[in-house]
């Protein structure tokens, strides 16, 4: 089967299953005991792996919280923001399409009496930082926008957002989970930013594992929230529970590895991108149109409409031998919220399939679609 699924989530690389088998059989100590080796060695483990996500996103090491995914990374942000700082403000601006996991949080906040303006996008989902600057208000405690989107692939202005809130002294979190490995960003260079969110499944990583970015001032003091998960102090309290040392050794393999060839995959994702792009058109010119745009955007995604085809129907058929999506895995029984937003009518939507591509497919592999 060709998998074109790979925003759903990627094969976990031979390298990275190889760096974790150790953690799972021989290496099974707690990383919280003290003193006897099976304890210390996965200390290290985990320490290693943090300096290589640490690598990755050009943070620092003491700033990643390792949590359960990106899904908890936001709650525990959302949540933890909420709570803490309740006291300043209860107004919270986000975007139409965003993850169901800050949307979903977001509407829970709600109803515990928190405002929340969900900004508008343009064409190809991308908020206006106009728009953003218009729905600041005095009592605003946080701004969540997310870095590169899941369906479209479009980009998020974030150097310029991150700035924005920088300088009116709003927090800042970013969803970053699908530019991660596809994008190349320093956080060194985006002063603005002081959350951001992270699984390491989406770059060749275990599923189960993700990063907690959590900016640290010119003093090493770490930005205050409320910690989503309380009980052993795990993680600088701020996220309790035995860590999985296994999945963490995971990422961190993931990371130094997609660090190791980061242009080089980029480069590959945007060849792979080109090729199937004019496959598609070579071959089905006459029903098809892109809902991308082609600036801006993650390298390896397409958003294409299938005129007159049901996207349920058209996946079940491709099934045996192509894996493809209608788009969000977390939201698949629903239409698409992020379609929807972009300004496409029901049955465009429903015409709608996604295609995400991954470095370790081939050009040949592509192929396959001469033969459908």
């Amino acid at each position: 089967m060709l998998y074109l699924d790979n925003s759903a989530t990627t094969p976990l690389l031979p390298e990275v299953k190889e760096a974790m088998l150790p953690y799972l059989l021989e290496e099974f100590g707690n990383p919280s005991s003290k003193y006897y080796s099976f304890a210390v060695n996965a200390k290290e483990a985990v320490e290693n792996a943090r300096n290589n996500v640490a690598l990755l996103l050009g943070s620092k090491p003491e700033e990643l919280t390792f949590t359960s995914g990106s899904t908890e990374t936001n709650n525990m942000v959302l949540k933890g923001v909420a709570d803490y700082y309740q006291s300043k403000g209860k107004h919270i601006i986000t975007s139409k399409t965003e993850h169901p996991s800050v949307l979903d949080t977001c509407e829970y906040l709600e109803r515990k009496g928190f405002e929340i303006t969900y900004l508008d996008v343009d064409g190809y989902g991308r908020v206006s930082c106009e728009d953003l600057e218009e729905a600041l208000r005095e009592d605003t405690i946080l701004v969540s926008i997310m870095w590169g989107n899941n369906e479209l692939g479009s980009l998020n202005p974030i150097k310029t957002i991150s700035e924005f809130c920088f300088d009116k002294g709003v927090l800042f979190h970013t969803d970053a989970t699908q530019v991660i490995g596809k994008v190349d960003l320093n956080l060194e260079n985006y002063p603005g930013i002081s959350f951001l969110s992270c699984s390491a499944h989406k770059f060749h990583g275990p599923k189960g594992t993700g990063v907690a970015y959590i900016r640290r001032d010119e003093y090493g003091i770490s930005t205050p929230i409320t910690p989503l998960i309380h009980g052993g102090g795990q993680e600088q309290g701020i996220r309790s529970g035995t860590l999985a040392v296994h999945n963490i050794v995971g990422m961190g393999k993931a990371a130094e590895l997609a660090y190791r060839s980061l242009q080089e995959n980029i480069g590959k994702l945007n060849r792979l991108e080109e090729t199937l792009r004019d496959i598609l058109l070579e071959k089905f010119k006459t029903v098809i149109s892109f809902n991308n745009d082609q600036e801006d955007k993650i390298p390896g995604i397409l958003s294409v409409q299938f005129k007159g085809l049901n996207n349920e129907i058209l996946v079940k058929k491709l099934s045996p031998v192509m894996a493809v999506s209608t788009g969000s895995a977390c939201s698949s029984s629903k239409p698409s919220h992020v379609l929807a937003a972009i300004g496409l009518t029901i049955d465009e939507v429903r015409n709608t399939i996604r295609f995400s591509l991954s470095h370790v497919i081939d050009t040949d592999q592509l192929l396959i679609f001469y033969s459908l």
